[in-house]
């Protein structure tokens, strides 16, 4: 479970990657071409999407088409999840911003704290943005995707009992 998270938190970075391997000119085009392969319905049309990526960019832009399809597997990962969950594995933003928050208050008292102060008010920090967060979709999903559930395409993969007729 844990390992999905993290390869998506990856993908998510690489994504930024992609841009960043291309001229700021070209990087509004190629976002609108990202975002096709990232709010496709199903791992099909993602993966489709990819190739046309790909073919439209690489002989330009090949470093950041490689970046891309390197990562496929991770990038694509959250199609193996319900379908409830994808609206959070698709961003970073709420880990970002309240890393964002803590980084904020931490510089501007750097001088003044110890690693136990630091600790405690990034604690509380993180505390206090918890409050605002909006509740996670799908919780009633949690139990079978901790119990290994299958899913494909954000649908649960039911399992037919094979008969074993004589």
């Amino acid at each position: 479970m844990l390992t999905i998270f993290q390869r998506r938190t990856h993908a998510l970075t690489a994504l930024n990657g992609v841009l960043d391997k291309v001229p700021l000119s070209v990087q509004a085009t190629m976002k609108k071409d990202l975002r096709e392969v990232y709010w496709a319905p199903t791992r099909a049309s993602a993966e489709a999407a990819i190739d046309v990526f790909a073919e439209k960019y690489r002989a330009k832009y090949g470093r950041a088409v490689e970046c891309l399809v390197k990562d496929r597997d991770a990038l694509l990962a959250f199609y193996d999840l319900p379908a409830e969950h994808w609206d959070h594995l698709r961003s970073t933003n709420p880990i970002e911003s309240v890393f964002a928050t803590v980084r904020h208050r931490t510089v501007r008292t750097k001088d003044s704290l110890s690693p136990t102060t630091a600790r405690l008010m990034a604690f509380k920090l993180v505390a206090a943005a918890s409050k605002t967060w909006r509740r996670f979709k799908g919780t009633n999903q949690l139990p079978t995707v901790i119990a290994g559930v299958r899913f494909n395409d954000g649908i649960q993969v039911i399992q037919m009992p094979a008969n074993h007729a004589a």
